[in-house]
């Protein structure tokens, strides 16, 4: 892992969630667009959840067209100050298996 993912993980708060890895959405998760954001369905967990922001729903829609999570955050146009919170709330995507590695 790279020192720009061990910081960003070590951010993040998550153990294995690496932004400096591939991932993608999950295929067994829909993402319905919401004015808000989006509503997520786990088919496997049966678990529904949101995503509170555009571009948040932006990022997960963009992971499996980019080489790691970095750079699908900054193609989503997040600004630096926030891709803390960003990258914070993709670990716990990891987390819920809504994004997965590829």
């Amino acid at each position: 892992m790279s020192t720009r993912s061990a910081e960003s993980a070590g951010a993040a708060g998550v153990g294995d969630f690496d932004p400096g890895a591939p991932y993608r959405c999950s295929p067994q998760v829909s993402l319905r667009p919401e004015p808000f954001g989006a509503l997520v369905y786990h088919f496997g967990t049966r678990k529904l959840s949101f995503l509170k922001t555009l571009p948040l729903v932006e990022v997960v829609k963009g992971l499996e067209h980019h080489p790691d999570v970095h750079s699908a955050v900054e193609a989503a146009g997040v600004e630096e100050a926030q891709r803390p919170a960003y990258l914070k709330a993709l670990a716990g995507l990891a987390a819920s298996g809504t994004i997965e590695a590829r």
